[in-house]
């Protein structure tokens, strides 16, 4: 018997050992922003996030919005005291932005996606 590792469990462990060794540039961001309707400081929260994601995650972000007037179990469940509030569940660790969100540097500390 032989050490060896089959050529089909070796590809399976190059293919995960790329997948581990990705780059941040590459990693997949779920967001979930809280808001209270379609109020000025709500939609003035979504404007901001959405040009952050576009600018700086294109194509690797979900952006899920909960208006906490229509879901508020689950503001309750999250528990989330204030609005706006931006929740980034991915990558790790998770992180709570609450109030301004138009503060880009802020922003952006909170996201890992400090200013290149």
């Amino acid at each position: 018997m032989t050490d060896e590792i089959p050529e089909k469990e070796s590809k399976t462990t190059e293919v995960f050992e790329k997948l581990v060794a990705g780059t941040k540039s590459e990693e997949r961001y779920v967001l979930r922003l809280y808001v209270t309707g379609m109020t000025p400081r709500s939609t003035e929260a979504f404007a901001s996030i959405k040009a952050i994601c576009e600018e700086r995650l294109q194509g690797r972000y979900e952006l899920e919005v909960i208006d906490i007037y229509l879901h508020p179990q689950l503001a309750v469940d999250e528990q989330i005291i204030a609005v706006p509030t931006l929740v980034k569940l991915l990558p790790a660790p998770l992180r709570k932005m609450v109030g301004d969100l138009s503060n880009l540097d802020r922003v952006l500390l909170g996201l890992d996606l400090r200013r290149k």
